[in-house]
C-alpha cells in the first residue's frame, strides 16, 4: 500500500487545496468526510491525518465534529485553522469566540525553532488567516510555538503525540513558506518518501484496470479534451484491443478536431477508434433555435441517441470508461453548510440513460487536473492534447449567440483558429485558462477598401482561474490585440469589427451562453 496522507473535510473552500499541496511533495492525499469513522480510517494505515479548516464554529450545536477514537489512532495528526480548534477543543482545550477577528494577512513569530513544523524556517512569516474563534486554553500536555498578534496560539504541539495545530492556512499562496511547513509535517514529521509519482501511478493504474477489467471489453466516450483522452490512452495501456472508442463529430467542433483525434488516437495509438459524424443530424436539430439552454438540451439529447447507436456498432462491452476527475468525486459528497461545495453528477458522456447498463471504469478518479496532464505527457501524448484549453462540451454552439447555422460555423471557426494561434505562437496560450472567440448576433457599419460593409461582430475571450469557479479576464499586450483583431476583420469574410470581453466571472461567465 502507497503512503498516504488521509485529510478529513470540515468544509474549508481550502480543502482540495491542501491535498494538492500534499501531492505536490510527491505524497499521495485523501479526502474523507469530517466524521469518517475512524476504523475506515485505520484501514487505510495512513502515515498522518490533517483535519481541515471549516466555516463553522466546534461550540455550536450542530458542528461538524470527527469521530472522537481518530485522536487514539498513534497517526501524526495535524490541525489548520478549524481543525486545530477541533484537535484541542477534543483534547480538552477550550475554544471561544474572539474579540478580534483575523482575517488576511499576518505576521507570525515562531518561539520554539526546534519545532520540527518550522525546520529550516526564518522566525518571522507572512501568513493568511481566516477565522472568528479562537483557542483561549491549550489541552494537557501542548504547547504553543508560534504566536501572531492577536492569537496566543497560532502555532501548537505536542511533540511527544506527533500532533500540531496551525491557527492560520499554510496551504493557500498567501502564505508564502507555507508549502514548506507541509513538506516539513509530511516528510520530517509523518516520515513518508517521495513516492507519488506519474510513473508510479501508470503502473498503479494499470495493475487495477486490469483486474477490474479481465478479459471483457470497454467503451469510451472520446472528446478529443485532455480528460477523456487520458483516460483513453491509459486504459488501452492496460487492456489494448479490448477499449473502444467512440468519437462523436456534432459538427459543432473546434477546426481540425476530428482530423487530430483521429491521427493522435486511430493512426498513432492504434487504438480501436469508432468515427460517428453526426454533423447534419446536430445541425438539423438545431436549426431556428436561439435560446441557449434549448441549445444545450437538443445537443445532449441528440449525443445520447448517437452515442447509444454507437456502442450497439461497437458491439457487446461490459465496461463504460469515463475521465472522471478527482474533483468531481468530491464535490458530488457535499458536507453541509460547506460554502464551497458543488453537487457534480459524473457526465463525461453525458447524462446516459439508465437502460445503458455498464459498469464503469474510471482510472482519473484519485487524479487533479494538473496531474491528468502530467500523467498525459508520461504516456507520451502529444502537448497539443494535454495542455489544451478547456472546451465546452456543447461546442462552439455555445460560442455563437443566436441560431447556429453552417456559415456562422465557419466564420467562428476561422475566428477561433485565428486566435488560438497566435496566442500559442505569442506564447500565452499556455500561461492562461482560456482564451476563445464568439460570434455576436451583432452586424454593424465598416468601410473596406472603398466599399461599405455590413458585417458580424468577434469578441474575444482571455480569462485566468484556477478551476473555473471564478475568473478574471486577462490584461493580454495591445500589441497582440492589435495583432488578432486585424487578422480576423482582414482574414474571416463576415467579420468586420472585433471588441475584447473585460469582464470576469463573476458577474458575467467565462463562455457567453
Amino acid at each position: 500500500m502507497i503512503e498516504q496522507i488521509v485529510i478529513l473535510d470540515f468544509g474549508s473552500q481550502y480543502t482540495q487545496v491542501i491535498a494538492r499541496r500534499i501531492r505536490e511533495c510527491n505524497v499521495y492525499s485523501v479526502i474523507l468526510r469530517y466524521n469518517t469513522p475512524a476504523k475506515k480510517i485505520a484501514a487505510l494505515k495512513p502515515s498522518g491525518i490533517i483535519l481541515s479548516g471549516g466555516p463553522a464554529s466546534v461550540y455550536a450545536k450542530k458542528a461538524p465534529l470527527p469521530d472522537k477514537a481518530v485522536f487514539g489512532l498513534g497517526v501524526p495528526m495535524l490541525g489548520i485553522c478549524y481543525g486545530l480548534q477541533v484537535l484541542a477543543q477534543f483534547l480538552g482545550g477550550k475554544v471561544e469566540s474572539g474579540q478580534k477577528r483575523e482575517f488576511g494577512k499576518g505576521t507570525l513569530k515562531v518561539r520554539d525553532s526546534f519545532c520540527p513544523l518550522f525546520a529550516n524556517l526564518p522566525e518571522q512569516l507572512q501568513v493568511w488567516n481566516s477565522h472568528g474563534d479562537k483557542l483561549t486554553r491549550l489541552p494537557t500536555g501542548f504547547k504553543s510555538v508560534a504566536v501572531t498578534e492577536n492569537s496566543d496560539y497560532a502555532g501548537i504541539e505536542n511533540r511527544a503525540r506527533k500532533m500540531f495545530g496551525l491557527q492560520f492556512h499554510p496551504e493557500v499562496a498567501h502564505t508564502p513558506r507555507g508549502r514548506e511547513i507541509l513538506a516539513n509535517f509530511v516528510h520530517n514529521i509523518c516520515g513518508c518518501g517521495k513516492n507519488w509519482t506519474m510513473h508510479a501511478y501508470i503502473e498503479q493504474a494499470v495493475r487495477e484496470i486490469r483486474a477490474q477489467v479481465g478479459k471483457d471489453r470497454v467503451i469510451l466516450g472520446l472528446s478529443g479534451g485532455v480528460d477523456s483522452s487520458v483516460a483513453a490512452a491509459l486504459i488501452h495501456k492496460a487492456v489494448g484491443d479490448q477499449l473502444t472508442c467512440i468519437f462523436v463529430n456534432n459538427g459543432l467542433l473546434r477546426g481540425r478536431e476530428a482530423e487530430v483525434v483521429r491521427r493522435v488516437f486511430g493512426n498513432h495509438f492504434k487504438i480501436k477508434l469508432q468515427y460517428e459524424n453526426a454533423s447534419k443530424l446536430f445541425l438539423r436539430r438545431l436549426k431556428g433555435v436561439t435560446d441557449p439552454e434549448r441549445k444545450r438540451k437538443i445537443i445532449g439529447n441528440t449525443f445520447i441517441k448517437v452515442f447509444e447507436g454507437g456502442t450497439r456498432r461497437a458491439g457487446k462491452s461490459k465496461f463504460l470508461a469515463q475521465g472522471t476527475l478527482y474533483p468531481d468525486v468530491i464535490e458530488s459528497m457535499p458536507i453541509a453548510g460547506n460554502p464551497a461545495a458543488m453537487i457534480k453528477s459524473h457526465h463525461n458522456v453525458g447524462g446516459l440513460p439508465k437502460r445503458m447498463k455498464f459498469q464503469l471504469v474510471e482510472p482519473l478518479k484519485c487524479l487533479f487536473k494538473d496531474e491528468v496532464r502530467a500523467l498525459g505527457l508520461e504516456l507520451g501524448l502529444p502537448r497539443e492534447i494535454v495542455l489544451r484549453q478547456p472546451f465546452p462540451g456543447p461546442g462552439l454552439a455555445v460560442r455563437i449567440l443566436g441560431e447556429v447555422t453552417p456559415l456562422r460555423l465557419e466564420i467562428l471557426r476561422n475566428a477561433d483558429s485565428i486566435v488560438v494561434g497566435e496566442m500559442k505562437s505569442s506564447g500565452w496560450y499556455y500561461k492562461i485558462w482560456q482564451s476563445f472567440a464568439v460570434l455576436l448576433p451583432v452586424r454593424s457599419v465598416g468601410v473596406m477598401g472603398d466599399e461599405r460593409t455590413y458585417d458580424y461582430t468577434i469578441a474575444v475571450r482571455a480569462v485566468e482561474s484556477q478551476d473555473g469557479m471564478t475568473a478574471d479576464w486577462v490584461k493580454l499586450p495591445y500589441e497582440l490585440l492589435e495583432k488578432v483583431a486585424n487578422r480576423i476583420v482582414n482574414e474571416v469574410k463576415g467579420v468586420n469589427r472585433c471588441v475584447f470581453d473585460i469582464t470576469s466571472k463573476p458577474p458575467g461567465t467565462i463562455e457567453w451562453e
